[in-house]
């Protein structure tokens, strides 16, 4: 669950530096759910790559579940939307790319045994 206590504070701290940059975008794509499974973005294995640069500038390579994804014109502009809330985030680029297609194997264990396949 997102603690948006902690989201809170985090506006009012010095930039972060990389790591922790990285790993409150993790945390906030974490957030972001699948339209069509009760998933989020991350766990799911959606997210393909993931750059974060210590000047605050984000690149995610992402996918969906099926190319004919009714949301696929217009999800990524939410997922920059949200990334772009995270304190020290100056700029996010996301490339949806389709290549390799995404399967069940990309799930996290937590993903797994969320939709109950384990």
């Amino acid at each position: 669950m997102f603690d948006w206590k902690k989201f809170s504070e985090q506006q009012q701290e010095q930039p972060p530096g990389k790591e922790e940059l990285e790993a409150r975008v993790v945390e906030m794509l974490r957030t972001i759910y699948d339209p069509e499974m009760p998933v989020n973005i991350y766990d799911l294995g959606l997210v393909y790559g993931l750059d974060v640069e210590s000047s605050g500038l984000v690149n995610v390579r992402m996918t969906l579940t099926a190319p004919n994804c009714p949301v696929a014109q217009s999800f990524p502009q939410n997922v920059r939307e949200v990334l772009m809330c995270v304190p020290g985030v100056s700029d996010v680029k996301v490339e949806l790319v389709w290549e390799p297609p995404w399967s069940r194997d990309r799930m996290t264990e937590a993903a797994r045994l969320q939709l109950g396949m384990l």
